[in-house]
């Protein structure tokens, strides 16, 4: 049973990139989300020192969470799952043999309950869970086409202003089947545990936190550079979790799963790697289920071990030397290595790599930074 607090259609706001791997884990179970996409075929990342681009065919599309969401509800119910709409939780408390929920909607109890309520999660915040201190401000609004755009089957990031701990995007999306682009600035920051904060408060935090420009000035930048006014268009303004090594993602009978424990920090990701959590968790929970414990003293360690969460540990891994003193070292590497940008397209369109590459990629990275001194 799904508690949903909103009431299908409802919005999310978020730039729509599904990598193809998030499509390949729902096939296996059956699933395809049949919804108005943009099909790509590549990506571009602007770079201090240049660009680099890398093709490959139908490496993923872009969406609009409202369509695809309600699609996969639908999918969803249609296989068992129950559905309370318009449920917001006001409650939950764990007793020996079983978890009471309380919402909008009534009373429940259950086995377990899985916290996949997002960035605000109540479910992290009402079992004590750590807040974590990787938190993102990300703003994007839709607009039309212009001269030097990038072609309509590609995804293009911008990553050259070195001041920025973060990337502008250009996404192509269709809204309501009219072709437009999506365009927002992510801006990484990290601080002390703190509760998800409105946009306004968000702003002085990040400012507190070293990150002296709001993200909204940024884009209102790159607008103007392409001839757009921002004030035209509809802004939406969002806050993002990072992933974060070591902190607790369980308690008893409760467990984090997508932004309530945290998606990529990096490059803020996060629909491919919801849907790898949906994988694990739920074959984590059949498997508690049928031996009756729930305890999940052990989830935090499986998780990590898992394929979404080696992922994820990597990408959080590399944050402190990529938005550190180690980004133009990172950066002139993957320049002079289109290889490694490469890779990087295929694991987005979740093709395996082989240990020979991966290898190949790690010894070139270590004699990069031995030549730098």
């Amino acid at each position: 049973m799904v508690l949903e607090k909103e009431r299908y259609p409802r919005d999310k706001f978020c730039a729509g990139g599904i990598g193809a791997r998030a499509d390949q884990l729902l096939a296996q179970i059956g699933i395809t989300v049949d919804v108005p996409s943009v099909l790509v075929d590549g990506m571009s990342l602007n770079l201090a020192g240049g660009t680099l681009t890398a093709q490959g065919h139908a490496i993923g599309r872009v969406v609009r969470r409202i369509e695809y969401d309600h699609a996969l509800a639908r999918v969803a119910m249609a296989r068992g799952v129950r559905i309370h709409e318009g449920a917001r939780v006001t409650g939950i408390h764990t007793e020996t043999h079983q978890v009471v929920v309380e919402s909008t909607a009534g009373s429940f109890r259950a086995h377990s309950v899985v916290g996949a309520d997002g960035v605000g999660s109540f479910v992290r915040r009402a079992m004590w869970l750590p807040m974590g201190r990787l938190r993102a401000q990300v703003i994007e609004l839709d607009t039309e086409e212009v001269p030097g755009d990038p072609s309509r089957n590609m995804l293009h990031f911008d990553a050259s202003d070195q001041a920025l701990p973060g990337y502008a995007w250009d996404f192509p999306t269709l809204v309501d089947g009219k072709a437009l682009v999506c365009r927002g600035v992510y801006q990484l920051k990290t601080g002390p545990g703190e509760d998800v904060a409105s946009p306004r408060e968000d702003v002085a935090r990040a400012s507190a936190s070293g990150c002296t420009r709001d993200v909204q000035d940024v884009l209102a930048e790159r607008l103007a550079a392409r001839g757009l006014d921002i004030g035209r268009y509809r802004i939406k303004r969002f806050a993002e979790r990072g992933f974060e090594r070591h902190t607790p993602y369980a308690a008893h009978r409760v467990m984090l799963v997508g932004e309530a424990a945290g998606i990529d920090g990096l490059t803020g990701e996060g629909i491919a790697q919801a849907i790898g959590y949906g994988a694990f968790a739920g074959r984590y929970l059949a498997e508690k289920l049928a031996t009756s414990d729930f305890a999940f003293h052990d989830f935090s360690q499986r998780l990590n071990a898992s394929r979404v969460g080696f992922e994820l540990r990597v990408r959080a891994r590399t944050i402190p030397y990529y938005f550190g003193p180690y980004r133009a070292l990172i950066e002139r590497f993957v320049l002079r290595t289109p290889d490694f940008f490469a890779m990087g397209l295929e694991h987005f369109a979740g093709r395996k790599l082989s240990r020979a590459r991966l290898a190949k990629s790690a010894l070139s990275f270590g004699v990069h930074l031995l030549s730098a001194g």
